[in-house]
């Protein structure tokens, strides 16, 4: 607890952009709480927005006492905490048992203030209004071309009401490439590659994002089935002068034009198509991956075991946890091949139920992850759960060939 403390005398200062407490005890009234620096009457505060049931409260605390509220929630109420400010990042994980565990993550030097040149592109330092209007590193009112073209922003920059949730969506997604950008090559092209790119709003933010706002050299190639999106985007990319944004008419696993990846983009690629991506991804050697997966039905059915068959007897309930499980057997996967991987929440729940996020970013050394290992084994073993990724991984099968077996086979896409 007194590393904790340390940590949070050091970050919350009006450099803090948010501390989420989360993951309450059971019993617990309290949902979450979000805390945000704020001037009030010229005095830095920190609003503490507690989540009781359908409700919201807030409270304005002073450091000090805001410091030993968090010590507290996080003492005997919550069980996690996700602390994210402009020099760095925190987060606190407390297990059944009690024990801690803190992790301290400082940002490089070049990226602390996002590294934009610009007042509409990179972080920025969080605005302490009390009554603040929420930024986003595309912002309203600053028209961007392809957002006007695609019916997300009109000419005069505002948020069209029907596409602000798209306009959410696109942001939240560009906040994780901004997380990204520290494990991507500096002094070379980088290479994209979205599968499944659809009507590729977010190919396109991607693409502006990086090359316009943080001027990196990056080559981006959209994949996609449907011909009639494949020649939109194009012809939207050739408007715009975007040189290094491609679209190409091709399935997940049959693609083979590129021999090395810097970064792997699959949204919504349904049921094992998401399998064959992570695995390109994987011996493509991408430095980073990002997945939204869809429709896990593989494991839907497969899933067995005794103990939760009153649980599983149920459809709903099975879809659910067979989901859940298929992305976190992913994950750990990924963290075999030698990735740090994390499952984040994509955007809300009431927006989309598709809302899970896989971002998984290569170390530089692996560690030794035989216990994990066997602890994966045990749960796949336990469900009776044998994923495509795993078979690809373990087989080293080309993904094309196994694609077109399985396909003869009768699996569809």
């Amino acid at each position: 607890m007194e590393e904790l403390k340390k940590l949070l005398e050091k970050y919350m200062n009006e450099n803090l952009e948010q501390l989420i407490l989360s993951s309450p005890r059971k019993g617990i009234e309290e949902k979450k709480i979000r805390i945000r620096p704020v001037l009030l009457k010229g005095q830095l505060k920190f609003q503490a927005e507690i989540f009781r049931g359908a409700q919201a409260f807030h409270e304005n605390l002073s450091k000090e006492d805001a410091v030993m509220q968090v010590l507290g929630w996080m003492e005997g109420t919550f069980c996690q905490l996700q602390l994210t400010g402009m020099d760095g990042f925190v987060n606190v994980l407390v297990s059944k048992k009690g024990r801690m565990t803190v992790k301290e993550k400082r940002k490089p030097e070049g990226v602390k203030s996002g590294g934009c040149s610009t007042a509409s592109c990179g972080v920025k330092k969080p605005v302490l209004e009390h009554n603040r209007k929420k930024t986003y590193l595309l912002e309203e009112g600053k028209p961007v071309p392809f957002l006007v073209d695609l019916g997300v922003m009109t000419e005069e920059g505002r948020i069209v009401h029907a596409r602000y949730d798209k306009f959410r969506q696109i942001n939240r997604f560009l906040e994780f490439i901004e997380d990204i950008i520290p494990a991507l090559p500096k002094d070379r092209e980088l290479t994209i590659l979205d599968f499944g790119c659809g009507k590729s709003y977010l190919t396109f933010a991607v693409y502006y994002y990086l090359r316009e706002c943080r001027k990196l050299d990056v080559r981006i190639i959209g994949l996609d089935l449907k011909k009639d999106v494949i020649r939109k985007c194009s012809e939207l990319a050739q408007k715009y002068g975007y040189e290094k944004l491609i679209f190409l008419e091709g399935d997940i696993a049959g693609y083979e034009g590129c021999s090395s990846v810097d970064m792997v983009v699959t949204l919504h690629a349904c049921d094992t198509a998401t399998d064959y991506a992570l695995y390109k991804a994987v011996k493509w050697g991408a430095q980073v991956i990002l997945s939204v997966p869809c429709c896990q039905h593989e494991l839907n059915a497969q899933i067995h075991n005794e103990v939760l068959e009153p649980v599983l007897r149920y459809g709903l309930l099975k879809e659910r946890i067979a989901a859940l499980v298929t992305d976190g057997l992913r994950a750990e996967l990924l963290e075999r091949q030698g990735y740090d991987t994390q499952i984040l929440e994509f955007i809300d729940m009431e927006h989309t139920p598709k809302n899970i996020l896989i971002r998984a970013v290569k170390r530089q050394n692996r560690k030794e992850r035989k216990q994990a290992d066997m602890a994966y084994e045990r749960c796949a073993e336990a469900l009776h759960a044998d994923l495509t990724l795993e078979r690809l991984l373990d087989s080293g099968t080309s993904p094309a060939e196994s694609y077109r077996r399985r396909r003869k086979g009768g699996e569809g896409r």
